[in-house]
Parts: C-alpha cells; structure tokens; sequence
C-alpha cells in the first residue's frame, strides 16, 4: 500500500507504476485500470507534450471547444464545485460483485480502487487537495454540457463546430474492441476500446445503437459518443451510488428521453 496522500504527488505515483509487475500474464486477462490509467496516459500526454496533463487538456481540447471541463481546478473555481455526496451501503441481500471485491483489502480490485486510501474515500472529493491535483483518470471537474460535447466531437470523428481534436483515423483507432469478457476488477462483462467502455449488448447501458461509446465516472457520472446518431451525451451528479451493475438507474430515463426527441 502507498502512504496517504501518494496520489496528489505526481512523481510518486509515476516510480510506483513503473516499478510494477504485471499481475497476470498480459493478454491472458483484462482488468479495469481504475486510477492507474490516468497516471500511464498522463505521463505520455507529458513527455511527448511537455506539457502536465491537465495543462494540455485546457490548452489543447477544452479551450478550443469552448468546454467548463478541468483537471487540476483553479482555486478560484473550488467555490463552483457541488459538495459529492457518498453512496449509500448496498442492500445486504442484493449481489453487488465490486462492492463485494471492496470489502476485502487483499483483492485487486481493492488494491486497484483504493490505493492509495484517499482514493477509496468519496470524501476525499470535497477537499482542496483533490480539487487542485491533476489526477487524470479520477478528479476531471466539468458539467453535463462540457461531456456532451467532448462526446459529440468524437462521435462525429473528432470534429464539432470547425474544431478537431482527434484525427478521424484515431478516433476510429481509439473506439475499436480490445477485449471482452469478465473483468477482474469489477467482476462483470465489459468491452474496452482503447480508454473507452463500448456498449455492453446485454444492458446497453450507452443507449440503444450497438457501436456507442464513453466512460461512467464514480458514483454515477456519464458521457457517451453514438457515432449512428452523431450524438454525445453527458450527465453530472454529486450523489454517488453504489449499483450491482456497471448502469446507473438514474441513466436510462433520461437517455431514452434523449432519443426519443431525435
């Protein structure tokens, strides 16, 4: 385990990462990166760029589109932020596989969450430390407007309004499966493009067309890119759930409100 507060302090977490096994032989298994994927792109996003990844994402995608999206918060900003507030317990008789994995600090997805500890601690969230760091994969500050249009960008191959962020062959590159299957963190199905969850065929969670794309953030947070409806899609939330699924309930009500206005 890393001492507390490992995770606001960037070259430690990068010596950490880097001295790392794999925990199984890779191709063999596919497991959920929950911070770690942060800090690996963050650290290519600063060597290749010169510049810290939350630096980059103003300058280079959230400038340009015009979006109130932030990793690393101004302190002036801290005073915008809604309070987070945290997930109820799960029912004891309702199987919940990650809250399950949670409960046992020896599991990987406990190691994977909640390590180091401020991680693992939704109150972590409201605290200036968090709100200040640059924690690629965990703290991004933004609203639902921001989201859906980041999304709306990449399910139109990269470009919205004259604005290109991504080339279309790598957005196309970046929206192709990896891998399918159980996965080891969470203890449910997924499908992974390259930082992207696609659209499980069992829940589809992303809404109704198969090729959909996009990331739920902690406690229920989404964005998606359709690329069929050349749509994207945002919702924001500050109060967490703990749900025995990868869908949030709160989620489709308001998707199929989306597509039914299409």
């Amino acid at each position: 385990p890393l001492p507390p507060g490992s995770a606001y302090k960037w070259d430690v977490m990068i010596a950490a990462l880097a001295a790392q096994e794999p925990w199984w032989e890779p191709g063999t298994m596919h497991g959920y990166h929950a911070h770690t994927y942060g800090w690996l792109v963050g650290e290519v996003i600063r060597r290749v760029s010169r510049k810290s990844p939350g630096r980059y994402l103003r300058e280079e995608i959230a400038g340009p589109l015009g979006l109130d999206f932030h990793i690393g918060l101004a302190e002036s900003e801290h005073r915008r932020v809604a309070e987070i507030v945290p997930p109820d317990m799960p029912v004891p008789d309702e199987p919940n596989p990650l809250a399950e994995r949670l409960s046992d600090p020896n599991s990987m997805a406990f190691k994977a969450i909640a390590n180091p500890p401020e991680l693992g601690l939704p109150g972590s969230a409201n605290t200036s430390e968090w709100r200040a760091a640059e924690l690629p994969a965990a703290n991004g500050h933004g609203n639902a407007r921001g989201l859906a249009r980041l999304y709306g960008a990449l399910a139109r191959g990269g470009e919205i309004d004259g604005v290109r962020v991504l080339t279309p062959e790598a957005n196309q590159r970046a929206t192709e499966e990896q891998c399918q299957g159980p996965d080891a963190i969470l203890g449910v199905n997924m499908r992974w493009a390259l930082g992207f969850a696609l659209n499980p065929p069992d829940e589809k969670s992303l809404g109704p067309n198969p090729r959909a794309f996009g990331h739920s953030g902690w406690g229920g947070s989404l964005g998606f890119a359709d690329p069929d409806a050349r749509m994207g899609f945002g919702y924001a939330m500050n109060k967490m759930l703990l749900t025995s699924t990868t869908a949030d309930p709160r989620w489709k009500p308001l998707i199929d409100a989306v597509y039914s206005s299409l």
